[in-house]
């Protein structure tokens, strides 16, 4: 085991803090979707202002692990790498929020018949960034397990791609106006692109762990 904040107790707390607002994110996001097909309009909004607080949240504990890092001199050969995988999982938090935010603006009707199938899709894509998650918290503790995260998101993201594919084939078949079918298509691209955005996280974080290796 290769820990990384040996001595830094305090950047390896928040650390962990920034990491388990992600998870909290991303469990809001599916409550919201679940809330959200299934007609509960009020508890679907209650997830969302739950969810736009975590965001806020991880802005300000993400600032404040940067600052440490450069202000304190805190393991520079590897800071860089830090500060990027903060950075990237940063915009995947930003996009789960910006997503749900555009169900509440936008109050898309989804076909009912195809519920089960969306819900799938969306939980897919969180559970590919918990993976994202759980790859980030062993770089920090235990390279040696990185690559399984890795790998678990990057099967998650290729699912995720084909209920995707599977969701606007059927909703294209359906009795709709163009334009409700490139709407729900457009909702169906923002929820896979958390998925991939994701695995964008892992791509940096696999050569981040290749790094410290060598």
């Amino acid at each position: 085991m290769t820990i990384l904040f040996r001595q830094t107790h305090e950047l390896e707390a928040e650390t962990d803090e920034y990491l388990d607002l992600i998870i909290q994110g991303g469990l809001l996001y599916r409550q919201g979707v679940k809330c959200y097909l299934e007609h509960r309009f009020e508890e679907f909004e209650a997830r969302l202002l739950e969810l736009r607080s975590v965001e806020q949240r991880g802005d300000t504990l993400r600032r404040s692990i940067e600052s440490k890092l450069y202000l304190q001199t805190l393991i520079p050969e590897s800071r860089g790498d830090v500060l990027g995988l903060l950075e990237s999982a940063d915009e995947v938090l930003n996009l789960i929020t910006s997503t749900l935010l555009h169900f509440s603006t936008e109050h898309p009707e989804l076909p009912d018949n195809l519920n089960p199938l969306f819900f799938d899709l969306a939980d897919n894509a969180i559970a590919s960034v918990e993976a994202m998650v759980g790859g980030c918290r062993a770089y920090f503790r235990d390279l040696s397990a990185v690559r399984d995260h890795i790998s678990r998101a990057q099967g998650l993201r290729e699912e995720v791609n084909r209920l995707a594919e599977t969701y606007v084939r059927a909703i294209f078949k359906l009795d709709l106006h163009l334009s409700h079918k490139s709407q729900l298509r457009y909702f169906v691209a923002h929820t896979e692109r958390i998925a991939e955005d994701a695995d964008d996280v892992c791509d940096r974080l696999a050569i981040a762990a290749i790094k410290r290796y060598v």
